[in-house]
């Protein structure tokens, strides 16, 4: 492995052949491997066999085939190479997400922002970028400084099509929370690029993604309270329930992952999960 190459993942796992030659392999079954992910291809090692796959040749696969050796399997992830699919399984790792970091590693994509900030549009131009993912944030320099983009607060995401330097292509909108407050940073790039930010960012916003069912009526309350910009210091009056009260609902919220603690016992600020949770609980009033 050269110096410029970082191994992302390097685990026991399991892979089949679902698909060979453009044909559905009905019978396939799994066979175990050493799975190993870098930021330049994937390899799975069998005993004394080796087959290296360029990440460039690889594709992730939307809508596998169905065949029988995935009716007990949990989750998988299948990626396409040439006309094959293979299917590749590890127990609790997070491959596919592994796999689009890889793809994206060191690329560089068309990045606008901030495209909105606090709801309002801004006249940001389009930049490439250099994608980089360390530490469940993604961090790209541009012109006038750099942008972070902290995984847990990505809020939402959506996709669309437009025409960005003479080419159409698929745009990422991605919500997300910067110094408290909202923006949306959008991405773009080849579809190889496009295909591994949504999944990504996807994923993000499932983890994020919160059940209002989790909540009794007075934690909904300070929660939507939080979410049309009450003072965490205002709140026990606001609500009308003692401080004491207050505290407890907020411990709360910090251990379901709704808001991020910003001075100990006195002050917190919604995250993306928090936001979902609040205009979930809004739209049920």
């Amino acid at each position: 492995m050269s110096d410029a190459e970082q191994k992302l993942l390097d685990a026991q796992g399991d892979f089949l052949y679902a698909v060979r030659g453009g044909e559905v392999d009905e019978g396939a079954d799994w066979q175990s491997c050493r799975l190993i992910v870098t930021n330049k291809r994937l390899v799975l090692a069998t005993g004394g066999n080796k087959q290296t796959v360029p990440l460039a040749k690889l594709s992730l696969v939307d809508d596998p085939p169905e065949i029988e050796a995935t009716e007990y399997v949990a989750s998988f992830t299948a990626i396409q190479v040439g006309s094959a699919v293979i299917f590749l399984t590890l127990p609790d790792a997070q491959l596919e997400e592994t796999i689009c970091r890889a793809t994206l590693h060191d690329e560089i994509v068309l990045v606008k922002h901030p495209a909105v900030e606090g709801g309002v549009v801004q006249d940001t131009e389009w930049e490439k970028a250099k994608f980089r993912y360390v530490d469940d944030t993604i961090k790209m320099a541009l012109s006038d400084g750099r942008v972070a983009i902290d995984m847990d607060n990505v809020g939402t995401i959506d996709t669309s099509q437009s025409t960005v330097r003479g080419t159409d292509r698929t745009v990422i909108s991605v919500e997300h929370t910067e110094d408290d407050l909202s923006v949306e940073t959008h991405l773009t790039g080849t579809e190889r690029h496009t295909r591994a930010l949504t999944s990504l960012f996807s994923s993000a916003v499932e983890r994020n993604e919160g059940d209002v069912d989790e909540l009794d009526d007075m934690e909904s309350q300070v929660l939507m309270a939080l979410y049309s910009g009450v003072s965490p210091f205002e709140m026990s009056d606001f609500v009308g329930i003692p401080p004491d009260e207050v505290e407890e609902i907020y411990q709360r919220l910090l251990d379901i992952g709704a808001v991020d603690e910003v001075r100990v016992r006195t002050e917190v600020a919604l995250n993306a999960r928090g936001r979902n949770l609040a205009s979930d609980a809004m739209s049920d009033e």
